[in-house]
């Protein structure tokens, strides 16, 4: 059993490929999680080519079953999740009245109750690790979007939203039990899931991963006194 492990979902590529690779230079044996075996696949090689501990599991976020699969495997791969990371997104936009069923559908499934599911197979595990050190950590990519709805992303903005809610709820459910939660919030970040619009707003002016990183290698360094519910991350003149 390693001393430390951690499970990322969303973990092939952007934000949750780089908190990978940092918790797993900080010493966490690695389960990641994402939907494209291939891409999944040659991000995990990528990882043990440096190193690193990790165990891939392609999953679709939007099935309980594959859900339920990635929980399984990491407790039997490694016996122990100090570190969850609800990291897999995805993002369609459009006004409400052009917006079908099905693509609400996936918005909610992925952004909000794949987070829902993931965390409740991950709780017993977590509370373990709770009870050891006090410094189990849920953490949620949320988005800015959460605290300040967009036009043309209803349906995103408000499963992001209760993407915050379920994180402080989680809060108060567990607290006591030594796993602490945070909701990350940024605006954009200069990933691929940002290319649609990198025309209006260059990479260059955009939040950087290691700006997330940063957070969260800071979140993990906290006494187990201190509970971070949320950060929002924004560009300047971005503010409200």
């Amino acid at each position: 059993m390693p001393e430390r492990a951690a499970l990322v979902t969303g973990g092939s590529s952007g934000i949750g490929f780089d908190i990978a690779r940092a918790l797993g230079e900080d010493g966490y044996a690695l389960t990641i999680s994402a939907r494209k075996p291939d891409k999944l696949e040659e991000a995990a090689r990528t990882l043990r080519d440096a190193g690193l501990e990790v165990h891939a599991v392609a999953a679709n976020m939007a099935e309980e079953e594959d859900i339920k699969r990635v929980a399984r495997e990491h407790r039997e791969r490694y016996g122990r999740l100090d570190v969850l990371v609800n990291n897999a997104g995805v993002g369609i936009a459009g006004p409400i009245e052009q917006t079908d069923t099905k693509r609400l559908d996936i918005q909610l499934d992925v952004n909000l109750r794949a987070v829902y599911l993931m965390t409740r197979e991950c709780i017993p595990l977590l509370k373990q690790a709770g009870a050891e050190h006090r410094r189990a950590h849920i953490i949620n990519t949320a988005s800015i979007a959460g605290k300040i709805p967009q036009p043309g992303l209803a349906a995103y903005s408000a499963a992001k939203a209760g993407v915050v809610a379920l994180t402080q709820a989680t809060i108060r459910e567990l607290s006591n039990e030594g796993v602490r939660a945070t909701a990350l919030c940024p605006g954009f970040v200069a990933t691929p899931m940002t290319e649609w619009i990198k025309e209006h707003v260059p990479e260059s002016e955009m939040i950087q991963t290691s700006d997330i990183v940063a957070a969260v290698r800071f979140l993990l360094s906290c006494s187990p006194n201190c509970i971070v519910p949320e950060i929002q991350f924004v560009r300047p003149g971005d503010m409200p």
